[in-house]
């Protein structure tokens, strides 16, 4: 079959196209890298004019008087030109309701000209859009992202991005999307959860992951145990993040002898993915009941992920507590109790470690996940 897969997020697209040009099919991805993350891609729509150091003031002119967005619009003018590429596809997934992220009546207008010129259009539930923050933000979960938004006032800033997806705008858009695609596939259990009775809904297919590409790292634990924390400024409410720093400050005054610290910033992926090889502890996000695939990858390091390992996971995959990962709560004292088991025995590092990566190729493993994706497309064919 030929694909294209609309958007990227966290590798998932790309890890996804790794395992279908195993099988022999022929798979495109067009996207902008996401951000300053720079995944790799086949046709870009990266709006490398405007963020350029000569257009600087002149888009945030734009952003402060006009309200509008050079960034987006040159993302979307860029999609456009590409067009002519984007025909003739037997199946099209768009990675969320926005997968241009451009301005919502261009991004409706291209996406009317993706599904008059190819198959099957289906959509996966990967990140933020209308059903979900719906959802969310009709709290009828205990754990979520939106948590900082509703228990702390400086954290809404960060969720103007977020709450946008319930706008009339965004709920027009939606409505479109979801009349015209075959189908909604969730990613994880976070995504599942918003998603139960949908008639469009048609089951979790799990994060696809190229353990052959990452190469499982032994604990050695000689001195100290060296903890991890990587922060993106643009979602560190929703990942948790102040938690994670109050429980290192307090683990570090207790075992300044025995633990190192790493804590990295915005990094593009190439080098993020490589920044924590040296750790043996990996902090990702406190708000999630499965795994992101940031987490997903450290497992397959060996690393011992602090994530999303709530009872729906553990019972899905009929694994133990503390088996695979360990599940991170907004909780200081609850994160310190954690840590400081693991500092105090070290041995559970490396029985983690081992389970982790031994998860990764059983219910991650890119050729079986892209068998997955096929077999629901298909079915829908």
């Amino acid at each position: 079959m030929k694909i294209l897969l609309i958007g990227e997020y966290s590798r998932l697209h790309n890890s996804l196209k790794e395992g279908l040009l195993v099988l022999g099919h022929d798979v495109s991805i067009v996207s902008n890298g996401d951000g300053f993350k720079k995944y790799p891609i086949d046709f870009s729509v990266e709006a490398k004019l405007s963020y350029s150091k000569s257009f600087f003031l002149v888009r945030q002119f734009f952003l402060k008087y006009l309200n509008f967005d050079f960034a987006s619009f040159e993302q979307g003018i860029r999609f456009y030109f590409l067009l002519p590429k984007l025909k003739g596809f037997d199946v099209v997934q768009l990675i969320n309701e926005r997968p241009i992220q451009t301005s919502f009546w261009l991004e409706k207008y291209l996406l009317k000209k993706i599904i008059s010129h190819n198959k099957k259009m289906f959509l996966l539930s990967s990140g933020v859009d209308y059903i979900s923050v719906k959802f969310l933000l009709e709290r009828k979960i205990e754990k979520s992202i939106m948590n900082p938004y509703f228990e702390n006032p400086k954290a809404k800033n960060e969720y103007s991005y977020v709450v946008e997806y319930v706008s009339e705008k965004s709920k027009d858009l939606h409505q479109f999307v979801y009349e015209n695609c075959k189908g909604i596939i969730a990613s994880d259990i976070d995504y599942v959860l918003p998603l139960v009775g949908n008639k469009k809904y048609l089951g979790l297919v799990q994060n696809a992951v190229n353990h052959l590409k990452i190469e499982y790292q032994t604990p050695v634990i000689d001195s100290k145990i060296i903890i991890f924390l990587g922060i993106n400024q643009w979602n560190q409410h929703q990942k948790g993040i102040t938690y994670f720093k109050a429980a290192l400050n307090i683990i570090k005054a207790n075992f300044i002898d025995k633990v190192e610290i790493i804590i990295a910033e915005n990094l593009p992926y190439e080098i993020y993915i490589k920044s924590y090889d040296s750790a043996h502890i990996l902090l990702d996000q406190c708000y999630a009941y499965d795994q992101g695939y940031n987490g997903l990858e450290a497992m397959a390091k060996g690393k011992v992920v602090f994530t999303g390992a709530e009872k729906e996971f553990l019972e899905m995959y009929q694994l133990k507590e503390n088996e695979v990962c360990i599940n991170a709560k907004a909780d200081v004292d609850y994160l310190v109790s954690k840590l400081t088991f693991l500092v105090e025995n070290p041995a559970e590092i490396l029985r983690i470690s081992k389970n982790a990566r031994a998860f990764i190729e059983r219910e991650h493993d890119y050729i079986m996940v892209a068998k997955k994706y096929l077999e629901v497309w298909k079915n829908e064919i």
